[in-house]
């Protein structure tokens, strides 16, 4: 339940700590006192899209912190651990919110973002009135409520449904592994006969791309290379070049060699290296002679280039890499030949798998239908007594086929929405479709009597909902919030005195304003004495009045007496 709100700068607060109690609160107080900016302060920091203008005046920033106490096992702590957010006994929820459209969001002093906080507040509280926070304008809520009139049989048939449902993604991610079914499986061998084909065709050898490379260097520089070995050729073996000089300075050599014996060593080593250049000089003219360019050849390597590129780009960066693919596609190649029986197995399970979804689904569909006209039969009888006396309400359920329920999870293959009509001879609407606020109050008031033992939301939060009504229509409502407040926290905005006669807890809202010519909202919770001045000035009636005084003794008194009663009773 929410135990603490703290407003800071919003609209006409300046500063204000409310503390709720269980059961019934009460926020009373005279029109334009700033009871809707309380509801506003709740709705921001539950979630609902800020607006500057709620900043007050000559301020920079608002805040709102909100404090829970969950209750234990409940579907917000489950969100919680989803979310990665520590839960401790208490939830504490702040949000601020800057003129520069800046602000920031924290629970339990971890940072989210906005959709992150309304799927944890939306487990909270039920604002009437804010789509946000309003649970059963979700599609999925409303199923979620069904089931839960339906209890533990679609408790049990929706566990059985999860485990069919994981079976049918093993049976089908097995089924895919082998190919899926035969047209896809001949598919599949088509490509990979290609693929083996292209890389077996093409013969790639280990080094061979190397080899091309080189060829192709030497072949891209043919002129240059010819015209190199021509020079050196020349200077090399050329007249009077380098082996000409080299036989001049062997004979010179030797002829002195007769008179020392380094002279002699000297023209020795003269010729070691004069028959090195000769063999040298021999091997350049010979390279230069035998050289050729074949354009034929050079366009041959680089096509076979292209072609290893090219396959490098469709089945590995490397040779290895390629020869690697080519076993493994060998394998699955093999595997998808000879997996018939294997196929045929796993397509028999897959069948039965889709025939025990379907019976299931048809199982939990009759259960939910049961418990829709259950449910939707309790609360006509509750508008009845709300004074909608021809009051329609029940639940749509969409058909579906044998192929859709075959795809559905653990919630099965339905689509409900529920549907409602005031009055005799208009037809029935959604209920985000219906128009007229006091009926769609009053139709919310019975839907949550009969939810409020069963939904895990543990606050609820009525705007106004007495508009348009009195009398003893009024005092069934304040009856059926104190039905209600057994079980749930209410947090109400009422005119209405025979409400606030049942409260457990009345706060008066009202304005004043300072010395300095500023208005601020004042929020007190009252004492007993003077929420019987209240009921005075909800009556009608003065101070001094000794009917209105009167008539608000009884009111109480008459509220004492039925939550007194539903004690014993409960």
């Amino acid at each position: 339940m929410l135990e603490r709100l703290t407003i800071k700068n919003v609209a006409l607060i300046g500063r204000a700590e409310l503390e709720f109690g269980e059961g019934l609160n009460v926020l009373s107080g005279e029109t334009g006192s700033g009871k809707s900016v309380i509801l506003d302060s709740i709705n921001f920091v539950l979630g609902a899209k800020a607006d500057k203008s709620m900043i007050r005046y000559g301020e920079t920033e608002c805040s709102v912190t909100a404090v829970f106490r969950p209750q234990e096992g409940s579907a917000v702590l489950r969100v919680l651990e989803e979310l990665d957010i520590e839960a401790d006994d208490e939830l504490v929820v702040s949000r601020r919110y800057c003129l520069d459209g800046k602000g920031g969001i924290k629970v339990n002093g971890c940072p989210v973002n906005a959709t992150m906080l309304r799927k944890i507040t939306s487990r909270l509280v039920d604002v009437h009135g804010q789509s946000e926070h309003f649970y059963l304008l979700s599609a999925a809520h409303q199923l979620e409520t069904i089931d839960r009139f339906a209890g533990e049989p679609a408790e049990k048939e929706k566990a059985g449904l999860k485990i069919m449902a994981e079976r049918r993604r093993d049976l089908t991610g097995r089924i895919k592994a082998l190919g899926g079914d035969e047209a896809e499986r001949g598919r599949r061998l088509d490509i990979l006969s290609y693929q083996l084909n292209e890389i077996e065709k093409a013969d790639l050898k280990e080094g061979e791309e190397e080899e091309l490379l080189a060829k192709r260097l030497i072949l891209s520089n043919a002129e240059k290379i010819i015209q190199g070995l021509s020079e050196a050729a020349e200077f090399l073996g050329g007249d009077g070049a380098a082996v000409d000089a080299l036989g001049g300075g062997r004979r010179v050599l030797n002829e002195l060699s007769r008179y020392g014996d380094e002279y002699a060593a000297l023209a020795e080593r003269l010729e070691s290296v004069l028959l090195e250049a000769e063999d040298i000089s021999e091997t350049v003219r010979s390279m230069a002679e035998d050289f050729s360019y074949d354009e034929r050849e050079a366009e041959e390597v680089e096509n076979r280039l292209d072609h290893i590129r090219s396959l490098k780009k469709k089945y590995g960066n490397t040779v290895e890499e390629i020869f690697a693919y080519r076993d493994k596609i060998a394998e699955e190649a093999e595997l998808l030949a000879h997996c018939d029986e294997e196929f045929a197995k796993l397509s028999s399970a897959l069948d039965k798998n889709a025939k025990e979804i379907f019976e299931s689904c048809q199982r939990l569909t009759a259960l939910r239908k049961t418990a829709a006209e259950a449910f939707c039969g309790k609360v006509e009888n509750e508008l009845k007594t709300l004074n909608i006396k021809n009051a329609r309400f029940c639940a749509e359920f969409t058909e579906y086929s044998r192929e859709a329920a075959e795809k559905a999870g653990e919630n099965g293959a339905d689509s409900v929405t529920l549907m409602f009509s005031a009055n005799a001879g208009e037809p029935l609407k959604p209920l985000d479709k219906v128009i007229s606020g006091g009926e769609m109050s009053r139709l919310m008031l019975a839907i949550k009597t009969q939810m409020s033992g069963l939904n895990e939301i543990s606050t609820y939060i009525f705007d106004e909902i007495d508009a348009g009504i009195s009398g003893n229509t009024a005092k069934v409502v304040a009856e059926k919030f104190a039905d209600i407040a057994k079980e749930k926290q209410i947090i109400a905005v009422s005119h209405l005195a025979q409400i606030v006669a049942m409260a457990d807890a009345d706060f008066l809202i009202s304005k004043r304003e300072t010395p300095e010519g500023k208005t601020l909202t004042d929020i007190v919770r009252l004492t007993s004495d003077r929420r019987r001045d209240e009921l005075i000035r909800l009556l009608g009636g003065t101070a001094g009045s000794e009917a209105a005084a009167k008539l608000a003794e009884e009111l109480f008194a008459a509220a004492q007496n039925y939550k007194q009663k539903r004690k014993s009773s409960h």
